[in-house]
């Protein structure tokens, strides 16, 4: 298996769930019902070390998985996995259409304006029903541009760079949120 750092988050465990070692996942896919199906793997990590567990069951419930991993058949076993994040190799990931990445892609990206201004670095990416915002970090700190077509004019994460064409005064905005608070 690939070293942790080179693997991606898929979720993260949030609690026991009953008393047959079960976990609720709070995931971080798209494809939850894919990735954590019974006999998928996952690598987590704790104070013990990195460990491979495999799941044993799983249904999904109100969006979340329910999981139990091989091993673990009682609530005390599942109460240590609490907080954990779930990872797995990038070459797992399925493979998404043109146009289309997955968030640890953008991460890293450096975002310039197409006059060739350096915006600065992604450094995360918000998502919500609204769509999803780059989180740049900037010389002047944070900036949010929002991940739309209008506006980002082209990725390309083989090279980590993304290219915006951001509308009169969405970079100044927020500049000026800083000054006010």
């Amino acid at each position: 298996m690939a070293g942790w750092d080179d693997m991606v988050l898929v979720g993260r465990i949030a609690r026991p769930h009953g008393l047959r070692g079960h976990v609720v996942v709070n995931p971080e896919t798209d494809f939850a019902d894919e990735r954590f199906a019974r006999g998928a793997m996952l690598a987590t990590r704790s104070d013990r070390g990195d460990e491979q567990l495999t799941i044993a069951e799983a249904r999904l419930q109100g969006g979340r998985p329910i999981v139990r991993f091989d091993g673990f058949e009682k609530i005390e076993d599942a109460e240590r996995l609490a907080g954990r994040e779930l990872r797995v190799p990038e070459e797992a990931l399925q493979p998404l259409g043109e146009g289309v990445y997955y968030q640890h892609q953008l991460i890293g990206c450096v975002v310039e304006t197409t006059d060739g201004r350096r915006v600065g670095e992604v450094a995360r990416v918000d998502g919500g029903a609204a769509g999803s915002l780059l989180a740049i970090e900037g010389s002047t700190g944070e900036i949010l541009i929002p991940l739309a077509a209008d506006i980002t004019t082209s990725i390309d994460v083989a090279e980590k760079r993304i290219v915006v064409n951001p509308p009169d005064g969405l970079l100044e905005l927020n500049e000026t949120k800083r000054l006010t608070k």
